[in-house]
Formats: structure tokens, sequence, C-alpha cells
């Protein structure tokens, strides 16, 4: 009888760890970027093109939107989990309160627009649910997924666009160090090799300075970041001094000043980039209190 029991017991304990763990919440996906898609619904050129037009956004306007695709919410209703993002992420400025996040939950067929403070009076529920009911969910229904999403944030920018938000502070955009790190390389050896030869054309102090300033202008056009151009241009004149103040100190090896140096790199190899938001974005502090609208299809 006693073994029995112990097994009744044994059997109750995993119905009920069973039960606990089937109706865990869904996790919070980490924020990696401007949209992301756990169902795999969005190409990756779909992915690639509305993050692009969200970065563009917050960078005129300041205003920070997100996009996030999952299969389901449940057992949370769909208004449960997006707050749950939404405190997250913390998307939007801080003090400012100007995010916004269209969720989508694919499998329930249902969505939200989750609306920070700072929109609520510009992004109101009403015209959230316009937004959902009138252009995103009729695509919805014919399976136009990405042309559904992408007419929605159009839609929501236009209307945050009305809104009078606080001018984008200037930010220092550190880009990408798949592209840093190149130019740092070409760096270091064009403030050898190519400010050798500005050196022994117009002198130690000059030359240099000519140095830093063309690899200062070319990274300011490579990687559009005011600061990270600044500070190569800084390090180029650093480098090069101190490498022509060695080598006039250095003893003769029979070579004419400047006459052997060589750039070793080129500029022609420079890319711009990736257009991915890949471990480049996350929220700027902003907060919600659940304003928006959800809907279904």
């Amino acid at each position: 009888m006693t073994a029995m029991l112990w097994q009744a017991i044994a059997i109750l304990a995993f119905i009920l760890a069973f039960a606990t763990t089937a109706s865990a919440d869904v996790a919070i996906p980490q924020l990696t970027g401007r949209v992301i898609d756990q169902t795999g619904t969005l190409s990756s050129s779909d992915i690639a093109t509305l993050s692009q037009k969200l970065r563009d956004f917050e960078t005129r306007k300041g205003s920070q939107i997100a996009v996030l695709i999952v299969p389901t919410t449940q057992p949370e209703t769909i208004e449960q989990f997006s707050i749950r993002v939404a405190d997250a992420w913390k998307i939007g400025r801080k003090k400012v309160d100007d995010g916004a996040i269209l969720v989508v939950a694919k499998n329930d067929r249902h969505l939200r627009i989750e609306v920070g403070y700072g929109l609520e009076g510009a992004l109101t529920d009403v015209t959230s649910r316009r937004i959902i009911d009138e252009i995103i969910t009729p695509k919805f229904r014919t399976g136009e997924f990405s042309g559904g999403i992408s007419d929605g944030v159009d839609r929501m920018i236009r209307v945050i666009d009305g809104e009078p938000l606080p001018v984008p502070s200037p930010t220092v955009n550190f880009g990408n160090l798949d592209d840093i790190a190149p130019l740092f390389i070409v760096t270091l050896f064009a403030s050898i090799g190519v400010g050798g030869f500005f050196r022994a054309m117009l002198g130690r102090l000059v030359g240099s300075l000519a140095t830093g300033g063309i690899i200062a202008v070319l990274s300011w056009l490579i990687l559009g970041s005011a600061a990270i151009a600044l500070a190569l241009g800084a390090l180029g004149f650093v480098i090069g001094f101190i490498a022509d103040l060695f080598s006039a100190m250095a003893p003769s090896s029979g070579r004419s000043r400047g006459g052997s140096w060589s750039s070793g790199s080129s500029a022609g190899g420079w890319s711009s980039g990736s257009s991915s938001d890949s471990g480049s974005f996350s929220g700027g502090g902003g907060s919600f209190g659940g304003g928006g609208a959800s809907g279904s299809w």
C-alpha cells in the first residue's frame, strides 16, 4: 500500500511539473536589432530593408520603432506579452519615451502596437487600431506579411513625424567593428608609409598634421562618424610624428629620407559596411504604460 502511495505521489508530481512547464511565459527575445523575426516569415532582404528604414527614421526624428514577430505569446495575452517586451527593451529615448513596438504573434493571429508615453498624443489608441485594421491585417489575411508590416511601419512613421519631439542629440556613432578594424590597420600603415612622403615634403610637424587630416576626412566619408574620424586622424598624426622622430634618431641605413617608404595598404579596399543591426542597436531607456491597440486577422 505504501509503495502504491509513493507511486501515486510521484506521478502527481510529474504531472504538476509538466503543467508548470507548459504554462511558463514565453521568454523575451534579446534585443539584437530593430527587426526580430523568430518565425522565418521575413526574408533577410525584407529585414535589412525594414531595419534601414527604421534606422534612418531614428537618425532623423530621434524616435525608435522596433518590430517583433513570435510564433505565440501563450499562455499570456498579446497585451501582457507586449508590455513585458516594452519594459525589457526600453525602446525610445529616456525621459522622451518616444518608442513604439509592433508585435506579431503569427500562430495566434494576433498583433499589437505598443506605444511609449511620449507618443500617446500622436499614436493614440484609436490611431493605432486604425493602422492595424485598415493597413496591416488586410494584407495579413492574404498572406502578405512583409507588405503588411512594411506599410504599417510606414504609417506609424508618418504619424510620429507629425508629433513635435525633441531634436535628436548628436550621438557618437561607433559603427560596426568590422568597419573600424580595417580602418585602424590602414591608419597605422598610412601614418608611417604615406605620412613619410608628406613629412619629407612639408616637414615633420606639418606633414604629420596633413597625414592626420587626410585620414580623418576619409574615415568620416566612410563611417559617417565625426568622432571616430577625429580619433583616427589624431592617431595618424601621433603615430606619424613619433615614427618620424624615431627614424631621425636612428642610425642612418643608407636610404634617403622618405625615399623607401611605402603605404603598405590602399584606400581602395575600404568598405562602407553591412546594413545589419546585429550588435549595434539598443533601447534608449524609454518607458511604456500600456498605450496602443491590438487586433487579429
